[in-house]
């Protein structure tokens, strides 16, 4: 993306608002009205002056004067409206785009967000292009272009009615305002500039506050109050020489936008004063003419800064349309094939290699295996062995580089995900919960459930007592990602809200771990409660949670090794070997076979 971006890029948002194109309408009436009422005031102010003040002429200055009025009461119902119409236009552009974007995001592959790292990406990043990107574009639709579209009226006109008036003096004015102006730009640039650089800084204060009070735990165990609290200064005190560096030019365009345009309108007002006096102009002439001249150096100051905020919202524009130019990798086929009804849990896995994107090394290689309808699977094997890989690939957050994975025989490039996901049930090592109530979080899974099956799932889930001992059962919030929680109380609401999807493929990826023993017990009941007569695929570690599985598979740097029970495992298996020495103790294991 280029330094500055092409404000020509805004167009494309234009499509967003046909739908308000009464209202649109509406606002360019009152717009047009708004305009022309300023203009008519500079003639109301010369009638008053010539065909009242120096007439001496009581009628015509009450009449001049209350045609004012008139016109005024027109200019603030106009601008009123036109204030509404298009703040509700800005408003509106702002939602459907946040909805349009956020909706995008959501048929995007986790492997997308995964990868938009570093400088510019992260979810963190993209979420903040659906808040503070559409805000910018959402003052600019709103506010911005209103104005410049009624500046730029009201400088056409007021440059022809100062032809009109006064051709001669309009050519000095004509010449003038560049010269008035150009400081003006000079130095509202480096205003946005130093403007932007603020910003950054205070976000910058913004994250490193977030991230500190996030982790207060950690802060105030390890004792780093005191380093948070000088690099925090360091950071305030940065943010506030930048604050002042922008305050220091916003003072100094005031202060040469102030002499510049008194200046020329001093000059103007000599200049005129000189014609009124030797009779070629008369005083109303004259103030009618300053009044559109500073009309028109006001249309082109304001016509400079609406610049600056299309540079910045084209920015915006651009970063957001990238987002919706993002095609999903994993989406349905044009013709997706239906999963057999009733599903029977039959997983195949053929050949299949995969390598995450922007690694070298594949997370699995060449790698087969069929799995029986209401099997329970137990992987086993280093960090690293692909293992969770496995769930991702089920699950179609990604697809294989090579190979073919089947669901009772249905490749799963040929099902809708939506479809596929349905029948598959996941309980993670860190259980995601999200703000909102316990019955929030179990209807996750089945937004129509009643309060009787979420009873019972949570029930079979070893987690209604402790729901029922909170203050408000079902109905009390949990706060952000259910920090009010222990990890095995999470971890069993977790198990409620996939028992309560009731799916026919179970994934499990570590479900048990870090937990304490007991609350090891109360989740390993409910799992065998949730894996019974299901297809599971359990990941585990702590390998006396998975002796008891149908069959134990032994992977290792993204192939399978070994396969086969707890004690056969023991005596064909050296890595598991292994792994199981170092957990149950060499002690407590059988003898090894000869030559093992």
């Amino acid at each position: 993306m280029s330094d500055r971006p092409d404000p020509r890029v805004l167009l494309r948002l234009l499509s967003l608002l046909s739908p308000y194109r009464g209202r649109l309408a509406l606002a360019a009436l009152a717009l047009l009205a708004a305009a022309a009422s300023v203009l008519l005031l500079g003639q109301g102010l010369r009638l008053v002056i010539d065909q009242g003040f120096l007439a001496r002429d009581a009628r015509q200055l009450n009449q001049a004067l209350m045609g004012m009025v008139a016109v005024v009461a027109v200019l603030a119902m106009a601008s009123a409206l036109r204030y509404y119409l298009v703040t509700w236009i800005g408003e509106r552009l702002a939602a459907d785009l946040r909805r349009r974007v956020f909706d995008h995001l959501l048929d995007l592959e986790p492997g997308f967000f995964e990868s938009s790292t570093g400088e510019g990406g992260g979810a963190g990043e993209i979420a903040s292009r659906l808040t503070a990107d559409t805000s910018v574009l959402q003052s600019l639709f709103g506010s911005s272009v209103s104005l410049a579209v009624r500046n730029l009226l009201m400088l056409v006109g007021a440059v022809v009615l100062m032809l009109v008036t006064q051709p001669w003096l309009s050519a000095i004015v004509l010449l003038g305002i560049p010269a008035t102006v150009l400081p003006i730009l000079w130095f509202g640039r480096r205003v946005r500039r130093l403007s932007r650089f603020s910003q950054d800084r205070v976000a910058e204060l913004g994250r490193y506050a977030g991230e500190a009070l996030a982790g207060i735990r950690t802060v105030q165990a390890f004792n780093h109050e005191a380093h948070d609290r000088r690099a925090y200064g360091a950071r305030v005190e940065e943010a506030f020489a930048t604050a002042v560096a922008r305050t220091r030019q916003r003072a100094w365009l005031t202060g040469i936008a102030m002499l510049a345009v008194f200046a020329a309108v001093g000059v103007m007002l000599w200049q005129g004063g000189q014609a009124v006096l030797a009779g070629r102009m008369s005083a109303g002439e004259l103030s009618a003419f300053v009044f559109y001249a500073v009309l028109a150096a006001g249309a082109v100051a304001t016509l400079a800064e609406v610049a600056g905020e299309v540079q910045r919202a084209a920015g915006a524009a651009e970063r957001l349309l990238e987002l919706l130019r993002t095609r999903p990798t994993i989406r349905a086929p044009a013709r997706p094939r239906p999963l057999p009804v009733p599903l029977r849990g039959a997983i195949q896995f053929e050949g299949v290699s995969f390598t995450y994107p922007g690694r070298d090394t594949p997370a699995l290689e060449a790698f087969d295996l069929r799995i029986s309808p209401g099997e329970r699977v137990a992987l086993v094997g280093p960090s690293g062995a692909g293992k969770s890989t496995l769930l991702s690939l089920l699950l179609r957050f990604h697809d294989p580089d090579r190979g073919t994975l089947r669901l009772d025989g249905v490749d799963l490039r040929d099902l809708d995900p939506h479809e596929l996901r349905a029948g598959l049930g996941l309980v993670a090592q860190e259980p995601v919960l999200f703000s909102g109530t316990v019955a929030d979080n179990l209807r996750f899974a089945a937004p129509e459930a009643d309060i009787e099956a979420m009873r019972r799932a949570a029930r079979d889930a070893n987690a209604l007592g402790f729901i029922e001992a909170l203050p408000r059962g079902l109905d009390t919030p949990l706060g952000p990602g259910g920090v009010q929680l222990s990890g095995g109380q999470r971890q069993r609401l977790a198990i409620a809200r996939a028992l309560l999807r009731d799916p026919r493929v179970l994934l499990l990826d570590e479900a048990t771990s870090a937990l304490d023993a007991e609350s090891e017990r109360l989740v390993q009941q409910a799992l065998d409660r949730l894996m019974a007569e299901r297809t599971s695929l359990v990941i585990a570690h702590r390998l006396a949670t998975v002796v008891a599985a149908d069959r134990l598979l032994v992977m290792d740097a993204g192939r399978l090794v070994a396969s086969g029970s707890h004690q056969a495992l023991l005596e064909t298996s050296p890595l598991y070997r292994h792994l199981a020495e170092l957990q149950f103790g060499r002690h407590a294991l059988p003898v090894a076979a000869d030559g093992d």
